[in-house]
């Protein structure tokens, strides 16, 4: 990770190495942060950021969720975001908004604490490598819905993420696969998860799982190129026998699945895959003008 000059810090810019906060934070002890990941790309017409309106709305949602009203406005927390990356002077980058309960007292109900917010960026190549990934399923399911705020993006929910990813590389594989409740597949870590067979595109359906932006643009590209998407239960059975499997997320944006335990898959990086890849890298160039709503240009804005 490359450091870079700024971090918007409630409410101003200041230098990477002075955005610090108390040791007393509540949101450090009991996890009850809400963040975001965004991805910057380079177009012809300059950097564009994917997607930062429904980010940022996911934001406040996630904040929401927590009792956690958010000092700034829509507006304003995409005009730091902008202000961010452009006086980093970036081209392309990873953005990481973040809401967090800073020091007022230390217990676990957030009384008297401050609402804080950041937003850092730093360029950031693929999350997972180059290659297509090699997963396992672990036996770290995915939190439940009951127990927590599942379409929320909270820091304290990837306690959950990071076993079931650290479980995965100490057995040697690129990333995990991790179940619900019920034994069907949920997501990965850090990514949501889809099977193709023939034509058809299937993706598990909301409940247990981050109901993800990429996911959700994913599925809108594969349909207007004219593939058939399902979200539902999906079981390992059905996984194991696909014609390909590919991870999407913000870090991740579509990769390729190789394998599952060590199976290799019938179409490892197979031709959907590919497609699919392919056309959102497009988009995210601002290369496809019929998703140019998807993109806010920095030089614009």
């Amino acid at each position: 990770m490359k450091a870079t000059k700024y971090i918007w810090f409630n409410g101003k810019l200041v230098p990477w190495a002075s955005a610090k906060i108390h040791v007393l934070s509540h949101s450090l002890h009991y996890g009850t942060g809400a963040f975001e990941g965004i991805r910057m790309y380079e177009t012809a017409k300059g950097p564009a950021i994917f997607h930062l309106k429904r980010h940022m709305e996911r934001l406040i949602f996630s904040a929401k969720t927590l009792g956690m009203k958010l000092p700034y406005s829509l507006d304003e927390l995409m005009e730091a975001a902008v202000d961010t990356v452009r006086k980093n002077k970036l081209k392309s980058c990873y953005i990481r908004p973040i809401a967090f309960y800073g020091f007022g007292e230390v217990r676990v109900l957030p009384t008297n604490c401050p609402v804080e917010v950041a937003i850092a960026a730093w360029p950031w190549g693929a999350y997972l490598g180059d290659e297509p990934a090699r997963i396992t399923v672990v036996k770290t399911l995915r939190i439940h819905p009951q127990t927590l705020a599942v379409k929320a993006k909270i820091t304290g929910h990837y306690v959950n993420s990071m076993l079931a990813g650290r479980e995965a590389t100490d057995r040697g594989f690129t990333e995990a696969l991790q179940l619900d409740y019920k034994g069907n597949i949920a997501e990965g870590p850090g990514e949501n998860f889809f099977i193709v067979r023939g034509k058809t595109i299937t993706t598990p359906a909301l409940g247990s799982i981050l109901p993800g932006i990429t996911r959700e643009s994913v599925i809108t590209l594969a349909r207007d190129l004219g593939y058939k998407v399902e979200d539902r239960a999906i079981s390992l059975k059905e996984a194991f026998s696909a014609d390909e499997c590919f991870f999407t997320g913000t870090a991740a944006e579509v990769t390729a699945i190789a394998s599952m335990d060590n199976k290799k898959m019938k179409k490892p990086n197979g031709p959907t895959t590919k497609r699919i890849r392919e056309e959102f890298l497009k988009i995210t160039r601002g290369e496809n003008p019929k998703y140019k709503k998807w993109l806010t240009f920095v030089n614009e804005y």
